[in-house]
């Protein structure tokens, strides 16, 4: 998977507002290049994180999937507690440091994110035919989680 037939199955779940820093727009230049994505019908920026992301690079705190190599890239999605269990076989809050078996650089397999695994955050360096029905699945649900929070979130006037 690319990262441009990634970005095309987000925002064609709908209601899917993507920011995507770069020069001039006023974003930390560590951002520049990667790709946020929010559940914003109305495209004003919620309060909340995004529910999944692409990023191209190393940052200063996360560095174990070696992203600096040419062409790498990691998606990561919030897809739940469940699916989270469900795929690393740990609760999130309980996960350890370094406690999954699979290098963080290895590519087309799911892994605990490096930094917010323990936030219930999935990711996948290099989509590719071994995890790409997967990565379409986790990032539904990771959408239909983000879609329920921002109904909650309207329903309570929080906006």
């Amino acid at each position: 998977m690319s990262i441009g037939e990634i970005t095309a199955y987000i925002e064609g779940l709908g209601g899917v507002l993507t920011l995507k820093p770069q020069p001039g727009d006023g974003s930390p230049e560590i951002s520049w290049g990667d790709s946020f994505f929010y559940y914003a019908p109305d495209g004003v920026v919620p309060k909340s994180q995004p529910f999944a992301t692409i990023v191209t690079k190393d940052y200063p705190e996360d560095q174990d999937s070696h992203l600096d190599r040419p062409g790498a890239f990691r998606v990561n999605f919030a897809a739940g507690a469940g699916e989270f269990v469900k795929w690393t076989g740990q609760e999130p809050r309980k996960l350890k440091p370094a406690s999954h078996a699979i290098d963080p650089s290895t590519t087309d397999v799911i892994i605990p994110h490096p930094v917010y695994g323990s936030l219930g955050w999935l990711s996948v360096v290099n989509p590719g035919l071994r995890t790409e029905s997967v990565v379409r699945d986790l990032l539904g649900k990771a959408h239909h989680l983000a879609l329920g929070r921002y109904q909650r979130r309207s329903a309570a006037g929080e906006g």
